[in-house]
């Protein structure tokens, strides 16, 4: 297969095509700084007997051998032409010697897990943590009439949505209750991922900070909601054909470029929390969203059907956590 390994190497490296290569790989003496290892260190695939066919059908769809592959459909999803795909194949072809690594950081094997050790409760560290007080002017001068001890009354809230909700047919969140019930009992538009929203639903989540998670799937139909939830785990959708469970199941406590991706146990006990990449505070369905923004999908409404057996699926994968809330990620 004829191909020009130079520009093989190009877009292998270059981050500006879905991420390149290195998001996953090792791939020689050449690899830059901070590749991943969610897939397997390339840097002697050019010794490993490999044809060109199988190399060029890897790169165009990997599925076509291995139907749970995490590895994008490089080709059949359009990242790369059919000519591109044998430059990068004539590039692979000439990987035959070990990567070495001047700085140990940018080995993956031997990268240490990141520690989250921030005092997340301090406003000066946590911006999240500022709209705690917030979220209490908003109770007492909208709530206290019908909840005159939220510290006693939401001590376990949090914790214990998302619930099925029989009269809406469909699983509630924090948030979406709190948008659902401040309009019922106060007229107030705090729609969900508005200011007063995610301040009100910081608060809450604070009162039951130390709480044990625990979800209550009793009724047949909540039961059910969590079944379709496992399920839409295991979807993959978007260009990058990737689903929740791939990211977070296969790929777990590996690396990706210089992220950690975490295992799912442990994903959902600290939100609502500040998002340092974007400056932001972000709820679950926040992060939902910006998943199927990240996978190139199309995000859907924070109150959809799905997100809500999503939440409810992670919520109860996460029993027993206590929440820590409103923290702090990368």
């Amino acid at each position: 297969m004829a191909g020009d390994p130079a520009k093989g190497q190009q877009l292998a490296f270059d981050r500006n095509r879905g991420g390149g290569c290195l998001a996953c790989h090792v791939m020689g003496p050449k690899t830059l700084e901070t590749p991943g290892n969610v897939g397997p260190d390339l840097s002697e695939i050019g010794k490993a007997g490999r044809t060109d066919q199988w190399l060029y059908n890897y790169v165009y769809d990997g599925r076509v051998y291995n139907p749970k592959s995490v590895m994008p459909p490089w080709g059949r999803h359009g990242f790369y032409s059919e000519a591109e795909i044998k430059d990068i194949v004539a590039f692979l072809k000439t990987l035959k010697t070990p990567a070495k690594f001047a700085n140990p950081l940018d080995d993956p094997e031997k990268r240490p897990q990141p520690v989250e050790d921030r005092d997340a409760l301090d406003p000066f560290v946590n911006p999240a943590a500022e709209r705690i007080d917030a979220g209490a002017t908003l109770f007492r001068q909208n709530c206290v009439a019908c909840h005159a001890t939220p510290q006693t009354t939401f001590k376990r809230w949090a914790v214990e949505m998302p619930k099925w909700e029989p009269r809406l047919k469909k699983v509630l969140g924090a948030e979406e209750f709190i948008a659902r019930h401040a309009k019922a009992a106060a007229g107030k538009d705090w729609l969900m991922q508005s200011q007063a929203n995610t301040d009100l639903s910081i608060y809450l989540h604070s009162l039951a900070n130390g709480e044990a998670i625990k979800v209550d799937l009793s009724s047949p139909d909540a039961k059910a909601a969590y079944e379709r939830g496992v399920k839409l785990a295991d979807v993959k959708l978007g260009q990058f054909d990737f689903a929740c469970t791939d990211c977070h199941g296969q790929a777990a406590n590996k690396w990706i470029r210089g992220q950690w991706l975490g295992e799912p146990k442990g994903q959902f006990d600290h939100f609502p929390l500040w998002r340092t990449s974007r400056n932001e505070v972000w709820d679950i369905r926040k992060r939902f969203q910006w998943c199927n923004v990240q996978v190139r999908a199309n995000e859907l409404p924070p109150d959809a059907v799905e997100y809500g057996e999503l939440e409810l699926y992670l919520r109860k994968m996460n029993e027993g956590q206590k929440l820590t809330a409103p923290n702090i990620r990368h």
